[in-house]
């Protein structure tokens, strides 16, 4: 604006000042013009009277007169006869070399008015030369003409003074320029729209633009206002979803991008905006869905990245009908992948448990209906039909036991149960069966320890366990139940001196039909879903459950409760 304001007075004093030289030297020049016309005209007029004196005492028609006028190059005088002849010229000595001047303006004017004035212009000296004429009595006309170069000399003359008054003129204008510029723009400098008060603008055109920049801050600030609270809304929601978020812009660039994709893709660092999702971490896995968005395709890809199984679902931002940007959307489905994995796995070992005993009872019924088994055999075979008709019924009660637990069924009633005689309870239903494999067995711990939970659920869970500590220990082994109660935990240790677990199947004991020695749990029986129930029914009961084994030495089985 200063520089603007600086540029127009500058120009404006400029033209001002070129003009006013122009119209100087112009009206310098007509009034010039008009001095020498007035002078030519009265020396017209009287060296016309002094040919007229002339004539009346001689009859060279005042050749003689014109000839007793001292000679002056400035101003020429001719005499013209009548008929267009030159017969005197004081600046040429043979007339008869002149060309006839009848058809002169100024000689046919003098002839008809007496008098006649014309100008012509040089084309040969570009000056101009002013004729005036007058008749004389005798018919013959005075003719004076003198060039304008004289007033051209007189500006010429006067150029470097001219020059100078401008070249001064130009600087006084130039400084009075920046002068007025600076203070008409200082006012307005000073003025701050923070705290804006219309009593201090000096320029009163300024208050309706000022009223109007205010009206605009206040608006512009409500907007600011309401776009930081969305944001921070956004921002806010975005960082607590689940849900991997990233918004891109059409050229790839990330414009946003919350903590759970920064978490999934392993970035290891959380400014990403401004970035190229195609140079991080992972993102080539998915590349070809970052580039249909971007062409304008809805896609969607499964992929793996550390670990996890990603669904990356991505669609593009449409904005006149052209692509202006991308949506990523990742979702965390490894849970669910696992599940599925599972859940096939698991079917496929159910059909597998399951067709196993149903061929051996359909194989045996089959012989026996044929009348290939012997009559004596019969009572052996109907054994073998009912020991697989048991397994196949135990395998069907552990897996709706296992659905019941899956569903976190609300049919069961959680009351108070005393964990020192569940455990009695245990060991007395596998008394028998550990005088049977000659294991000693043993309850030990706080009479005391009881918890929140469903009575039949927990003697299953520590059945299971003892069940299994005696099946697979050593002859003369041991079995020893220990209950420990704390202010907020109540733990169960059941230890046993058998075979032990490998270290690397330790973590998977708890797979659904997961065995570790397959050969020794086909010759006690079992349907591989009893550890599955007991982690089941441990996570119903809000507790966990930890093992530490050694092969060869024996398993510690820990399960920790809440107490009441």
């Amino acid at each position: 604006m200063r520089k603007k304001i600086f540029a127009s007075i500058a120009i404006s004093s400029a033209l001002v000042l070129l003009l006013s030289v122009i119209f100087i030297v112009t009206s310098l020049k007509s009034s010039f013009s008009d001095t020498l016309e007035e002078e030519i005209r009265n020396e017209t007029i009287y060296i016309a009277n002094g040919c007229e004196a002339s004539l009346s005492y001689s009859y060279d028609s005042g050749i003689g007169y014109l000839d007793s006028i001292p000679l002056d190059h400035s101003r020429r005088i001719t005499l013209i006869a009548p008929d267009g002849t030159v017969v005197f010229d004081n600046l040429i000595d043979d007339v008869s070399s002149m060309e006839n001047h009848s058809k002169r303006e100024e000689f046919i004017e003098a002839l008809s008015q007496d008098f006649g004035i014309s100008s012509r212009q040089s084309s040969t000296l570009s000056t101009k030369t002013i004729y005036y004429a007058k008749k004389l009595s005798n018919g013959y006309v005075i003719r004076i003409s003198a060039e304008e170069y004289s007033v051209s000399s007189t500006v010429g003359m006067l150029a470097g003074v001219i020059i100078l008054i401008v070249v001064i003129g130009a600087f006084v204008a130039v400084v009075f320029a920046k002068f007025a510029a600076y203070n008409i723009v200082k006012p307005i400098n000073e003025i701050s729209l923070e705290s804006f008060d219309e009593k201090n603008i000096i320029y009163e055109e300024l208050k309706p633009f000022y009223s109007k920049i205010s009206s605009q801050k206040k608006t512009i600030k409500k907007h600011l206002e309401s776009a930081n609270e969305k944001q921070r809304e956004f921002s806010l929601i975005t960082g607590n979803m689940a849900e991997g978020l990233i918004l891109l812009d059409k050229n790839a660039t990330i414009l946003s991008c919350n903590r759970s994709a920064i978490s999934m893709l392993g970035i290891g660092f959380d400014n990403v905006s401004g970035k190229s999702i195609l140079n991080l971490k992972h993102a080539s896995s998915f590349y070809d869905t970052i580039t249909n968005a971007l062409k304008g395709h809805h896609t969607e890809k499964t992929t793996s990245i550390l670990s996890k199984t990603l669904n990356v679902i991505s669609s593009p931002v449409l904005t006149n009908q052209r692509v202006a940007g991308a949506v990523i959307i990742i979702i965390d489905i490894t849970e669910r992948a696992e599940r599925d994995a599972l859940r096939r796995e698991f079917t496929a070992n159910v059909s597998h448990e399951l067709k196993t005993p149903l061929t051996s009872i359909s194989g045996f019924a089959e012989l026996i209906k044929n009348g290939f088994v012997l009559p004596e055999d019969i009572p052996d075979f109907a054994s073998r039909i009912y020991d697989e008709s048991s397994r196949l019924i135990n395998l069907v009660n552990d897996i709706l036991r296992l659905s019941a637990l899956d569903e976190n069924n609300k049919i069961y009633e959680f009351k108070p149960c005393e964990l020192y005689s569940v455990s009695n309870d245990v060991l007395r239903a596998l008394e028998h069966t550990a005088l049977k494999n000659d294991i000693s067995v043993s309850l030990i711990g706080n009479a005391k320890c009881e918890i929140l939970g469903v009575h039949d659920m927990l003697f299953e869970i520590i059945y299971n366990l003892c069940d299994n500590a005696i099946k697979y220990n050593k002859k003369g082994g041991s079995v020893d139940i220990f209950l420990e109660k704390t202010d907020n935990e109540a733990i169960i240790k059941i230890k046993d001196s058998g075979i032990g677990i490998p270290k690397e199947d330790i973590d998977r004991v708890f797979e659904r039909f997961y065995r570790v020695d397959k050969s020794h749990s086909k010759e006690i029986g079992g349907t591989g879903l009893g550890l599955s129930i007991v982690k089941h029914a441990v996570s119903f009961h809000k507790g966990k459950i930890l093992i530490e084994s050694t092969l060869g030495t024996g398993t510690e089985v820990t399960i920790i409760f809440p107490s009441i």
